[in-house]
């Protein structure tokens, strides 16, 4: 389904927000096909009975009329007695009804909000990479906490007391107008001008709601921003400017919050004195048509009697009392709504397009160079290519090469970063990428990855067109080490294992030697069993790389991609990562990013990218002997930006 692009701090149409609030219910009953029916039985049971003692109080009131004149006590116990047992057994079967509907609805509420995040998280998964580098990583985090808690209050709170004081209203109404017609009309003028209240003083609650649930995704988004960059604030004295900043945003979540709440703590006192004074209305106006005789309408065909005037005040104070709840829950629902807008916005982004269809797997090699798909882990990798022509399956060995054919991308339209660009890369070469940043380096990474589609021209790998291979296949097979280390919580053996899940302790171990990291590792409190939190917070940059290495190493792929993998490490812990590097990049076909030219010196092709093209190419002595760019770069003549 396509996104709402419409901006959040803007008011919602009340077809939009009855549509959302339809798909809630809608995934309610999904989720709970039983409990759900059940629950709106036993809230409408509970609702009814609550509305009969109306009923009951005519009858008794006009009995004892009836035995007052008579003095027959005896008699009227007979006749009272049994009303009086039925209503106290309707009593207790309501509140029966009413306990195991709120145990329902927080069996419900609960479950719900867990399939929620559940899906939430699922689809976030399928999302591309485009989608988070337009996105702040706060607002998206304020979906699973702020967002989904007006949810909890919606289904645990607002939406059954609005069934239940909904069907009191209905059915209360319904014995008002079978017992009499006129004060009924009564009473729906009081209605009428409720509405009215509730449309004028509801709406602009309605509004500033749904600005406050964007403001509270923009305010966390803000303030995870800055907690990931405290040290950039603090080296740079930014304290005061970003003081300044967050107050404009928190004023402006302020705003939102106060007119909000003032126009929805407004409505209640108000409509619950037009109930007072509606009471007060009724009782004048039933006297006076009593006093007057007046001929009573109704489906009853009872007269007008102090039996019906009495309980039609009850009614009343029902009625309002009732429609004053009503009312009350709906800030919450419109509250809620927003927040579900949001939440269904990110459900709903488009989950990354993967048409491909040839696969990696793993085959056996017989010595006749026959190849057939294997049902273990060989360590022989080919590429399982169906054709629908003729319905055959070919395999075509895993060599890891790599080309790029006049390749043209732009992240917006309109605005090209890389032009023409052609690379070819042979099985086992190290090619490597040179030039200033936004030069394009990068991005021809993201590129191979499929992060982000080409706009014209061709990338092929072992001579297949990447659109034709499964995105997880492809990425399997390409092994990266990025310039920003990214450790999760757990173990540093969990996070190596995180490159290969399958991996065994051995494994992991004989790749964090190869990255040079197990020397560091093993003089740890716990070893490989020590506990990483805080994105390895407790380890030094250059740790955190030799892990991120060691997580590489691990996956075994026959395409490495090390972007700036060695940018963060001092000149010594270099030199010991180096030699791991050279032993992980040996057989292997390698694409490096640097700065550092020293880095770079040994590959086979080394290009020079500017501003999306490139401009030079070929060994590092064949580009000192040109004495272009690159030469001029490595002399120092010039410098990377």
């Amino acid at each position: 389904m396509p996104r709402n692009t419409k901006g959040w701090g803007e008011p919602r149409k009340p077809g939009e927000a009855i549509k959302s609030l339809g798909r809630i219910i809608k995934m309610l009953r999904e989720f709970y096909p039983g409990l759900f029916p059940l629950t709106i039985v036993c809230i409408l049971f509970s609702s009814a009975t609550s509305s009969v003692p109306a009923i009951f109080m005519q009858k008794v009131i006009r009995d004892i009329q009836t035995f007052a004149e008579s003095s027959d006590w005896a008699a009227a116990k007979v006749v009272i007695y049994p009303k009086v047992y039925v209503l106290i057994t309707l009593y207790v079967l309501s509140i029966m009804s009413i306990t195991l509907s709120q145990q329902l609805i927080a069996i419900m509420t609960q479950g719900f909000l867990n399939k929620m995040r559940c899906r939430l998280f699922d689809g976030m998964q399928n999302l591309p990479i485009r989608y988070f580098d337009t996105h702040k990583h706060g607002d998206i985090m304020s979906h699973y906490t702020n967002d989904i808690d007006t949810l909890r209050q919606l289904l645990s709170q607002a939406l059954p007391s609005l069934v239940q004081a909904g069907s009191v209203v209905v059915f209360v109404f319904c014995i008002m107008l079978y017992y009499s017609l006129w004060l009924t009309i009564v009473v729906i003028g009081g209605v009428m001008l409720m509405s009215v209240i509730s449309k004028k003083i509801g709406g602009g609650s309605a509004k500033f709601f749904v600005r406050q649930q964007a403001a509270i995704g923009k305010t966390e988004g803000y303030v995870q921003e800055m907690m990931n960059g405290q040290k950039v604030v603090q080296v740079f004295c930014h304290e005061t400017q970003n003081q300044i900043d967050f107050d404009e945003i928190n004023n402006e979540l302020y705003e939102d919050t106060y007119h909000a709440h003032a126009y929805a703590n407004a409505l209640t006192p108000i409509i619950m004195n037009i109930g007072n004074v509606l009471y007060v209305i009724i009782a004048t106006v039933g006297g006076i048509l009593l006093v007057a005789g007046t001929k009573n309408v109704s489906f009853s065909g009872l007269p007008l009697a102090v039996d019906i005037v009495v309980p039609f005040l009850n009614m009343t104070k029902q009625f309002t009392g009732n429609l004053n709840q009503v009312t009350q829950q709906l800030n919450a629902i419109v509250m809620a709504v927003a927040g579900a807008e949001r939440i269904f916005s990110l459900m709903d982004a488009e989950p990354e397009a993967d048409d491909g269809y040839v696969t990696m797997v793993n085959v056996n090699v017989a010595e006749d160079g026959t190849v057939t798909e294997a049902n273990r882990i060989t360590h022989h990798w080919a590429w399982k290519h169906p054709h629908t022509a003729d319905g055959s399956i070919t395999y075509s060995p895993l060599r890891g090469e790599v080309s790029l054919d006049s390749v043209d991308f732009a992240y917006e339209e309109g605005k090209p970063v890389l032009h023409d660009v052609t690379v070819f890369a042979k099985p086992g070469q190290k090619i490597a990428f040179v030039g200033a940043t936004g030069a394009g380096k990068t991005t021809i990474t993201n590129l191979i990855n499929r992060f982000y589609d080409i706009a014209d021209g061709k990338i092929r790998y072992d001579g297949i067109n990447i659109n034709k291979i499964k995105k997880n296949d492809l990425r399997r097979s390409l092994g990266i080490v990025l310039q920003e280390t990214n450790l999760f919580t757990g173990t540093v053996m969990d996070n190596i294992r995180y490159g290969r899940l399958e991996a065994s302790d051995e494994d992991c171990i004989a790749a964090a030697k190869l990255a040079g990291a197990d020397d560091f590792i093993t003089r740890m409190p716990d070893g490989y069993e020590t506990v990483l939190s805080g994105n390895g917070a407790n380890l030094s940059q250059g740790q955190r790389q030799l892990i991120a290495i060691a997580r590489a190493a691990v996956a075994d792929p026959p395409v490495m991609i090390l972007d700036e993998a060695t940018s963060s490490i001092d000149t010594r812990t270099e030199a010991i990562v180096q030699r791991g590097m050279d032993a992980l990049m040996k057989g292997r076909t390698v694409f490096v990013i640097a700065h550092r030219l020293s880095t770079v010196k040994n590959s086979d092709v080394i290009m020079v990218l500017d501003h999306g093209r490139i401009i030079e190419r070929g060994s590092h002595n064949e580009l000192i002997e040109k004495k272009g760019t690159y030469y001029q770069l490595y002399t120092g003549a010039f410098e990377l930006d």
